[in-house]
């Protein structure tokens, strides 16, 4: 723990759709949610807007249509979030030597380490400029917090949204913790939280009055230990330059154990969905498919299958773990599932995709938006794929713009650039020669010129 709040955690706002917001001027101020459009769909991100209806990032997409019908619904463009935080990632490696990212929008920077503050006045200081720096770089905002150790510098960050920065003093963190939610510390889930509400602890000054011994005897030496620390403040983990994170895994404990082979089969299904939204969220994909499985007796089994190349496929990820699925025995049944990629790369193998075993839901249903145009049934389903809502186009003619829907042969597209008013909507036909889909713009126009 450091005596100076010189940690600094930095989490764009709602990064995937202000990004959209800010390369679309249409939809500045309304609801978007950028995720997976088909039925299995899920929310990656909602914006600010969309969020006061209840919709919020992981929620299926069918659910989030019902809550916001008149929202801006748009597929991913991951390239282009990822050349964002490209700069967002080189203004923090200005600051210090030792940035840690987290995602393609979260990091945490160690400003001791570049020598740029030493105290509360000199770390706010760097803090606001950071944010005014990346406003002018990228036109987005981003939330900073600052404390002397990582937890509470995420958890200021949290209190800062949007668009705000907070700082937190060091030696305040017992009392700022202390009337919080359990859930608030890192490693508590919905599995731990409920199990420790039935415990009677809801808060975090519970786990502290409970002690070590009592939260080791509910949650295991090593969790427990932890989680006493956390609740006292205590969190001394470095930043550490540059993680080469080498898997990405989601993992749920249950209260009671599984028996029904047809849940289990679900959970695995729903934890791959997980996995790979980490997996983007992260910028890579991967080729190897880990399930893991803790039985009854609290025995252990990992089974793991490799794949011709890395994917960011949700299906190519369900089936894979469904089949590693079927070589496990549950019998007696299940306490925890999990399941992982590995062997993470920046690019995915577009072959792939047709390793998901579809052949009894529509395509729609199981591929992602970028691999919808892998195997059209005809020239017509071939031109409307390749125009999703959100993806970039140029005509012509009337110059850039962004499809707003397609379907029966026709696209529908409004022509409008970042430093444009709203545009006007055009209606094409989806074989138009003149209509093309394009690159990408720059958020700010002085990139466009350099």
């Amino acid at each position: 723990m450091r005596a100076a709040p010189t940690i600094l955690h930095l989490d764009m706002d709602a990064f995937f759709a202000a990004a959209e917001q800010a390369s679309k001027p249409s939809l500045r101020g309304k609801p978007v949610v950028v995720g997976g459009l088909g039925p299995r769909g899920v929310v990656a991100t909602a914006s600010y807007e969309a969020r006061r209806f209840g919709v919020h990032s992981a929620m299926p997409m069918g659910q989030a249509r019902r809550l916001a019908p008149n929202a801006a619904y748009l597929v991913p463009r991951f390239a282009f979030y990822r050349s964002i935080s490209d700069q967002v990632m080189e203004l923090l490696r200005r600051l210090s030597p030792l940035v840690e990212p987290l995602s393609l929008d979260e990091a945490f920077v160690d400003l001791e380490a570049g020598g740029v503050a030493d105290d509360s006045a000199s770390a706010r200081a760097v803090g606001e400029r950071l944010r005014g720096d990346i406003l002018a770089t990228t036109g987005l905002t981003g939330s900073v917090g600052l404390a002397g150790s990582k937890m509470i510098a995420k958890i200021a960050s949290e209190e800062a949204k949007p668009d705000g920065l907070v700082l937190i003093e060091p030696g305040t963190e017992r009392e700022l913790l202390g009337p919080r939610s359990v859930r608030i510390l890192p490693g508590v889930g919905p599995a731990t939280g409920e199990h420790l509400r039935r415990a009677g602890m809801t808060t975090v000054s519970d786990l502290a009055e409970a002690g070590e011994d009592e939260l080791v005897r509910l949650l295991g030496r090593a969790h427990g230990a932890s989680l006493y620390r956390m609740a006292q403040g205590y969190d001394d983990r470095p930043v550490v330059a540059e993680r080469d994170a080498k898997s990405v895994s989601v993992e749920d404990t249950f209260d009671a154990d599984i028996h029904d082979r047809v849940r289990i089969r679900i959970e695995v299904e729903r934890l791959a969905e997980r996995c790979v939204g980490r997996l983007r969220a992260s910028g890579h994909s991967g080729r190897t498919i880990v399930l893991k499985v803790r039985r009854y007796d609290f025995s252990t089994l990992t089974r793991s299958e490799t794949l011709r190349g890395p994917t960011d496929d949700p299906a190519v990820v369900r089936e894979a773990a469904g089949r590693l699925l079927e070589a496990v025995d549950t019998t007696g049944g299940v306490r925890l599932l999990g399941v992982g990629v590995s062997g993470l790369a920046d690019y995915t193998q577009e072959d792939l995709f047709a390793q998901a075993e579809a052949s009894e839901r529509p395509a729609e249903e199981v591929a992602p938006v970028e691999a919808q145009e892998a195997a059209p049934s005809t020239a017509t389903e071939t031109a409307e794929r390749g125009w999703a809502p959100g993806r970039d186009v140029r005509h012509a003619v009337h110059g850039a713009g962004w499809v707003q829907g397609s379907g029966v042969g026709r696209v529908t597209v409004r022509f409008e650039e970042p430093w444009s008013g709203p545009g006007r909507v055009r209606t094409f036909s989806v074989d138009d020669p003149d209509l093309e889909p394009s690159e990408p713009l720059p958020l700010v126009r002085g990139d466009a010129a350099a």
